[in-house]
């Protein structure tokens, strides 16, 4: 018995031996750190609103093969993934319906919301369509809400994440800033309104990360990402005013998803 302990030690230090020399051990300690079960929450930078390929079955959420979610699904093969984010979601929405696939056996969950509670879509329509005085009062109402309103909504999705899914790592990802200041746009909005809702994109990106970190939530600023990719940068992720299709306006295109969401996800999951 004594001898066959012995070979048996024997053994298993040859096989480890080789396993890292071969590389196989790495291997097979990645498949396991990636057998996880991933959830993506969120608005319509989650689902993917801009970069196109929208997936039939998603209806009016317009989830996109090219979001950021599914490329990193596809490129780590998780256990099981569940993508529930839809275009226009606001905190209500996914706390009333997005949080089913959640579970005590949930890894991971992405989320990107605040930004339809804030009013950005009626920001942006009132900065395009009216005066610069208008758009910078709109801007000011905007922040106000994020002051006022928005943290205890944020609170409430993110205390119902932690309820379904007591034990997953859970990556809150920003908004970027829109326009690159003193770039190549030679119309549209003035440097004024321009700088304002960057601004504001900053002042609603502070108070998500406040409250994520007040949850324990590991917040992802993809503000760095976006830098030199802005509208009017020349080299833009971000979709401007399209009045041929509305909706995906200051959106994110298919690169925006993969060079700035996924990655900036990537280093964070």
């Amino acid at each position: 018995m004594k001898l066959s302990r012995i070979a048996a030690f024997s053994s298993s230090l040859l096989l480890g031996a080789v396993l890292a020399l071969t590389g196989a051990g790495q291997a097979q300690a990645s498949d396991t750190a990636l057998a996880l079960d991933y959830v993506a929450l969120g608005d319509s930078y989650s689902s993917g609103v801009g970069a196109g390929s929208y997936e039939s079955g998603s209806g009016n959420c317009k989830r996109s093969s090219r979001a950021f979610p599914r490329l990193w699904a596809a490129s780590h093969s998780p256990s099981s993934f569940a993508f529930t984010a839809c275009s226009g979601a606001r905190t209500g929405d996914v706390t009333a319906g997005q949080l089913s696939p959640l579970s005590s056996a949930t890894d991971l969950v992405s989320i990107t919301i605040g930004g339809n509670d804030a009013g950005f879509a009626d920001v942006m329509t009132t900065c395009v369509l009216q005066s610069e005085s208008t758009c910078i009062n709109r801007i000011n109402q905007a922040k106000s809400y994020v002051d006022s309103t928005l943290p205890g909504k944020l609170d409430s999705v993110y205390s119902a994440i932690r309820s379904k899914a007591p034990a997953a790592q859970v990556v809150v990802l920003g908004y970027p800033r829109f326009y690159k200041l003193s770039g190549s746009c030679a119309a549209g909005l003035s440097e004024n309104e321009r700088a304002a809702i960057n601004g504001a994109a900053d002042y609603l990106n502070a108070a998500t990360a406040k409250r994520a970190a007040d949850h324990g939530y590991d917040f992802a600023d993809v503000t760095p990402a976006f830098t030199g990719h802005e509208i009017c940068s020349g080299s833009a992720w971000l979709h401007s005013v399209n009045w041929l299709n509305i909706g995906e306006s200051y959106h994110p295109t298919a690169s925006g998803q993969s060079g700035g969401y996924l990655s900036v996800f990537t280093s964070h999951a």
